[in-house]
């Protein structure tokens, strides 16, 4: 059975920062590598993509050359033997002629996403080829061999585990595979990406998929922690979380695992396991099918929210209102993070502003629409029963001297939210966790 290891762009951010992987990735164990683009390459290659659609052929061309002008350097510094640097250079050279060829002909959004495969097509083949320079036996396995997603741009799982296993099944006595994380194909075939966090939606897919004992996600923590590190100082990882709490954690704000990446391993009771490139020793955070203990164990904010009051126009809730407002968001497929109601109106929360427009112009037809932009959703994660006293009172009680827009309290046995303006938000982090962990 192979373990799955996907590595992030800090990870594979420098060429010896690759040499270090191989501390990680060779040993006895079985294994899938999954890697992300080198550290800054999707940024550029977002930047590549820019400028061609503003049609600026000149900024293109600068913007390709110096990024291949990287990866030249890359190179040099990753191998010793003529004939790996030659090997290396070629590679190089052929990714980035075949993006400069873009410059020279038409440019849509399927190319878009064919010039953002290019970072994790490089780093993976970079590290393979430094394998093989070293005297390490490997398998490259091309993602988007067995990677797809479906009409609705949802991995299509079962595609996904046939032909994965169908593409492990040429190397019978191979242990070692390395594959691309975030890049797929479309229904259609064409190139397509899981967006940005989807390696580890890829590393978690290919668990599922394969039945792997453990998905581990290197990055540059240790752990998930109790709270943001880069705001609250003392913060401590986290030793284990169940998948509800974890899913909770990452899509209300924990970078350091993508929301996507808990379903397919809850799925198929698939442990995930967040470890520390810079700190392998450390413990790290165990994520899988536990009862964990009874209490609080972390908060997570999310920024970038929009809140709408909807009022309705009747003086009572009419049959039918809260699902005519339902309705609008479902047409334009705009998630609902918060909700709360009282009796004439509907509180809400978004946080994609795509088809703001659109969705307030239908509200406005059928109720009062207030709008309140740049708030965040504070999340304090953990066990939290239902019928009994005390957590609610906690979290209120850490933020008494912060206004708060909306809370939301009892839809999961595993949160409670609260909604605050976005420029308060270190405050309160810092306010939770003196009340909450010291």
């Amino acid at each position: 059975m192979l373990t799955v290891l996907k590595f992030g762009g800090t990870s594979v951010g420098s060429p010896q920062r690759i040499k270090d992987l191989v501390i990680l990735t060779v040993n006895a164990t079985p294994k899938i590598v999954v890697l992300s683009a080198m550290s800054g390459t999707t940024n550029a290659l977002v930047e590549i993509n820019n400028a061609l659609y503003n049609k600026d052929v000149s900024k293109a061309n600068t913007l390709i050359d110096a990024l291949k002008n990287n990866y030249k350097n890359v190179v040099t510094q990753l191998f010793t033997k003529p004939q790996s640097i030659e090997k290396g250079e070629s590679l190089i050279t052929n990714h980035f002629n075949y993006i400069k060829a873009f410059t020279l002909d038409m440019f849509t959004a399927n190319e878009e996403k064919a010039i953002l495969a290019q970072g994790e097509l490089l780093s993976t083949a970079l590290f393979h080829y430094y394998l093989e320079e070293i005297g390490v036996a490997s398998v490259l396995l091309p993602a988007l061999n067995f990677m797809r997603v479906d009409e609705n741009d949802e991995p299509d799982l079962n595609y996904i585990e046939t032909n994965c296993i169908a593409e492990i099944k040429k190397y019978p006595n191979q242990n070692l595979f390395i594959t691309q994380g975030y890049i797929c194909r479309n229904a259609f075939g064409e190139i397509d990406n899981l967006k940005r966090g989807g390696s580890d939606y890829t590393a978690s897919l290919i668990g599922a998929a394969i039945r792997s004992p453990e998905v581990q996600i290197w990055t540059d923590i240790d752990g998930m922690h109790n709270n943001d590190p880069r705001i609250v100082q003392n913060t401590k990882p986290i030793d284990e979380l169940s998948f509800d709490e974890a899913a909770e954690l990452a899509y209300f704000g924990a970078k350091i695992l993508h929301p996507t990446c808990i379903l397919p391993a809850q799925k198929r009771n698939i442990p995930v396991r967040l470890k520390n490139t810079m700190q392998p020793h450390a413990l790290g955070t165990l994520i899988a099918n536990l009862i964990t203990s009874e209490g609080i164990k972390a908060v997570a904010a999310k920024d970038g929210i929009t809140a709408i009051n909807i009022k309705s126009d009747r003086m009572l809730l009419a049959h039918g209102f809260l699902r005519s407002v339902f309705e609008i968001f479902e047409r334009y497929k705009t998630p609902i993070d918060m909700i709360t109601t009282s009796e004439v109106a509907i509180s809400l929360t978004i946080d994609n502003n795509t088809n703001l427009h659109a969705i307030l112009k239908e509200l406005n037809d059928i109720a009062t629409v207030e709008v309140d932009e740049n708030q965040t959703i504070i999340c304090v994660v953990g066990q939290i029963p239902k019928n009994k006293a005390g957590y609610g009172f906690k979290v209120l009680q850490a933020l008494k001297d912060i206004p708060l827009r909306m809370v939301s309290y009892g839809g999961s046995a595993n949160n409670v939210s609260v909604l605050i303006n976005g420029s308060l938000k270190k405050e309160a982090l810092q306010a939770l966790h003196t009340s909450l962990f010291n």
